[in-house]
């Protein structure tokens, strides 16, 4: 059980922390025909886009409530009910997913009041979802505010019916921040192979994949989760839940609905990946794919192939719970050390993971700390690329935001042939790092023939002492 450590700095060195408005909007931004609307300034709608847009390198649809000086301090709830009643007849949405921001926690709105105003002065805009969320920014990081919307979400949308199994086919994924689309595609695949059809909440594989469209320009998003199926999700036979910080998400659901749940903490490692694969098997009544076996087979082989390199190997992870609980703990399963572990907030997860301690702060802890036990690699995202060519050290760029290479929002982490890929990336940023060994010189060489003769004497004649 790791010890968590606060760190004592009066401030952020190295930010490792995205805010809670973001990670909510990114929820937003999976499901279909959605439209993420943040209650702030117009500096702070652009600032997370700018975010979304360099890791996605796609178009990406926020709106703002462009709150000003005068009605931060006089108050902007008719900002929001200006705001909903436009895009509602504009660009006619599904779904609005309406997140605080630092400014408006700040001022004191209040988001639910305000949805009830707007649905009294313009009920011609009922047919439109208002999921309201308070994510204020100066608290949490991406993942909270992430888990926040999913349980908003799930309370506005989700209807409360016992129909648990009436699609015995059908079931019900709750899919983590640390996700990525090419994550959340291959899950699919993965639940496909049993004969099932997955309802994944948010599902950012359909939207933020990153294919080209017919459509110019959509004011929303193209792909995700339907709001219907959202609705459909307490006819499922069973839900799988992947990551720790959904448990309170999972727990709503269940209590609405009933359908019983599966939880993982992450799907990285022969364990946890045959955990997930014996679930699938249990609620399909189908024995495992040859082809899944067959994963399973490749990945083995992987093992084999690179514990040579990852065995003691020394590593130092910065990234949100959820993730550092999975990178962690499919590192420690190979072999190597996690010398340095560094989260921006503290969750129960963390404690699970079996390591000395993991410190709660940003990446110039996490530097100090990698220098200070001799790490070898640094796994972390695109923030820490300085921190890594300051170390002298390899970086695996993982988590949000990746922004100085491209497609890093498209790797596939999880699963039998994510994490086959991943031991491969590890084992060459570690082997890369290995020089010669410098020839060994004997003491007694400098008096011997062939060092002489080297340096122009005459050889020496007898024994060499």
């Amino acid at each position: 059980m790791a010890e968590i450590i606060k760190s004592t700095k009066a401030l952020a060195v190295n930010p490792l922390k995205v805010s809670q408005t973001i990670g909510a909007a990114l929820a937003f931004l999976g499901l279909n025909r959605s439209l993420p609307l943040m209650h702030g300034s117009q500096g702070c709608t652009a600032f997370g886009k700018v975010f979304f847009v360099r890791h996605f390198r796609e178009p990406i649809p926020l709106q703002t409530t462009a709150m000003d000086q005068v009605s931060s301090i006089m108050g902007a709830d008719e900002n929001i009910v200006a705001a909903l009643a436009t895009l509602s007849g504009k660009s006619r949405p599904d779904v609005i997913g309406l997140v605080t921001t630092g400014l408006s926690e700040t001022q004191g709105t209040d988001l639910h009041r305000s949805v009830k105003a707007f649905r009294a002065a313009h009920p011609e805009f009922d047919h439109v979802a208002v999921v309201p969320v308070n994510t204020p920014d100066y608290l949490g990081c991406l993942e909270t505010g992430y888990a926040l919307a999913l349980e908003a979400i799930i309370e506005t949308l989700v209807p409360e019916r016992r129909n648990a199994g009436r699609r015995p086919r059908q079931v019900n994924v709750l899919a983590s921040s640390m996700l990525t689309p090419g994550d959340i595609e291959d899950i699919k695949a993965w639940i496909e192979a049993f004969g099932l059809r997955p309802i994944v909440l948010p599902d950012i594989a359909d939207a933020l994949d990153g294919h080209l469209v017919e459509a110019e320009f959509s004011a929303l998003t193209i792909g995700g989760t339907p709001k219907g199926e959202i609705g459909d999700m307490g006819e499922s036979a069973a839900t799988l839940v992947i990551g720790k910080s959904l448990d309170k998400a999972a727990d709503k659901l269940a209590a609405r609905t009933g359908v019983p749940d599966y939880r993982f903490t992450g799907l990285m490692g022969l364990d946890e990946c045959d955990a997930f694969t014996q679930a699938l098997a249990g609620i399909s009544g189908k024995p495992v794919p040859g082809q899944i076996e067959r994963q399973r087979a490749q990945l083995q082989d992987a093992m084999v192939d690179s514990h040579f390199m990852l065995g003691f190997a020394r590593l130092a992870i910065a990234a949100d719970p959820d993730l550092l609980v999975m990178l962690g703990n499919f590192a420690l399963g190979m072999g190597a050390e996690v010398v340095a572990a560094v989260s921006p907030v503290r969750a129960e997860s963390l404690s699970e993971l079996d390591i000395g301690s993991i410190t709660i702060g940003d990446l110039a802890d996490l530097e100090s700390q990698a220098r200070l036990r001799q790490a070898q690699l640094v796994i972390t995202n695109s923030h820490g690329v300085e921190t890594a060519r300051r170390l002298g050290l390899p970086l695996l760029r993982a988590g949000f935001p990746q922004y100085d290479q491209v497609g890093g929002y498209a790797r596939t982490w999880v699963g039998y042939r994510g994490t086959r890929q991943a031991l491969f990336d590890l084992a060459n940023l570690l082997q890369a790092q290995h020089h010669d060994t410098e020839a060994y010189r004997s003491l007694y060489w400098q008096d011997s023939p062939r060092a002489l003769e080297a340096a122009g004497a005459a050889p020496a004649t007898g024994l060499v002492h």
